[in-house]
């Protein structure tokens, strides 16, 4: 009777899981706006954003979201993240893919692009300007100080007939002329730290999340996955391993496993079974980054663990952003 009873527990806690899991995968629609991750103060619409596992309020076409003594982390197209410092308020202007647009109405923001997808576009409004982001890259906009800076990327400020492109460590001013201006890409503040919290949280639960693809059968585009381990989104790219801008590392399904290939002794590869590359004080074969390999010590863990955190490695443990092309894939 007892094992009776323990086995419907195990079923029940088994599709309990798997429930949740399905709820959570249908709240990926063709839509921009779901409310990824929020702590402290936060409020969709006038009510309260709670955070709950597998729960992700959307924010939908002209409601707002707003932040007081608080943060939130919001999914727009696959591989973008905009994630707003406290006390500011977004509205949604519009959440298709093709035409993700975000008014930025008060505070601060930052948007992480890790990758945008064929015939996606992000854009941010404020100050009657609209700035477009064109590569993979960190941007950053101020409504109260009317700026708008590129950490790394590419964006296009317009307004009205003015026009100009910004690039790596470039600003400008959405008061008066428009004009691009240098300014120290190698500070960071709490909420470029925050962020940089974020974007490493999300790298780790794409280790176990593209394993869990992998041994399901595959991946037939970029896109976000339900990582039920880590009760979160992550972004698993098609191929090749895509490099955030805070450095850290998101493998696709197929090169996901040079992170858990086991480690091999010198004397296994004397005996045939290495090839070139193969590195001996890590124990497997590593590559450039141009290939797409991962050149830190590999993490063994099974399918269902949590691995450790997916750092490039030229991520630092500083708020310091580094420099370079982001979003590069191995072949």
């Amino acid at each position: 009777m007892r094992a009776n009873i323990r086995q419907l527990a195990v079923v029940l806690a088994v599709l309990s899981v798997a429930l949740v899991q399905a709820m959570a995968q249908n709240a990926i629609s063709a839509r921009s706006g779901m409310v990824h991750y929020v702590e402290g103060d936060v409020a969709l619409a006038d009510k309260a954003v709670e955070s709950k596992f597998g729960q992700f309020p959307e924010v939908k076409e002209n409601q707002v979201l707003r932040t007081g003594e608080g943060r939130a982390e919001i999914l727009l197209s696959p591989g973008a993240f905009l994630r707003m410092d406290e006390n500011a308020a977004v509205r949604m202007i519009t959440n298709r893919l093709i035409d993700t647009r975000v008014a930025v109405e008060r505070g601060t923001v930052m948007v992480e692009v890790l990758e945008l997808l064929k015939d996606n576009h992000v854009s941010l409004v404020a100050k009657d300007s609209t700035v477009s982001l064109r590569k993979n890259g960190l941007y950053r906009i101020d409504a109260g100080a009317g700026t708008v800076r590129v950490y790394e990327g590419e964006a296009v400020v317009e307004r009205g007939q003015d026009r100009l492109t910004l690039k790596s460590a470039r600003e400008t001013s959405l008061g008066g002329v428009l004009m691009a201006q240098k300014f120290n890409n190698k500070l960071g503040d709490s909420l470029y730290r925050w962020g940089k919290r974020r974007s490493e949280y999300v790298a780790m639960a794409n280790l176990s999340g593209s394993r869990m693809v992998r041994d399901r059968g595959g991946w037939s585009s970029s896109g976000w996955y339900w990582n039920p381990y880590f009760g979160m989104f992550t972004y698993v790219p098609y191929r090749g391993v895509l490099y955030s801008p805070y450095g850290y590392s998101f493998w696709s399904p197929r090169d996901v496993m040079r992170v858990y290939e086991p480690r091999r002794t010198d004397s296994a590869m004397a005996g045939g079974g290495g090839g070139s590359g193969y590195n001996s004080a890590l124990g497997y074969n590593t590559a450039s980054r141009s290939s797409g390999a991962y050149s830190a010590p590999a993490a063994s863990s099974s399918p269902g663990s949590a691995p450790a955190a997916a750092a490039s490695p030229r991520a630092a443990d500083s708020a310091t952003p580094r420099g370079g092309d982001s979003g590069s894939r191995g072949r």
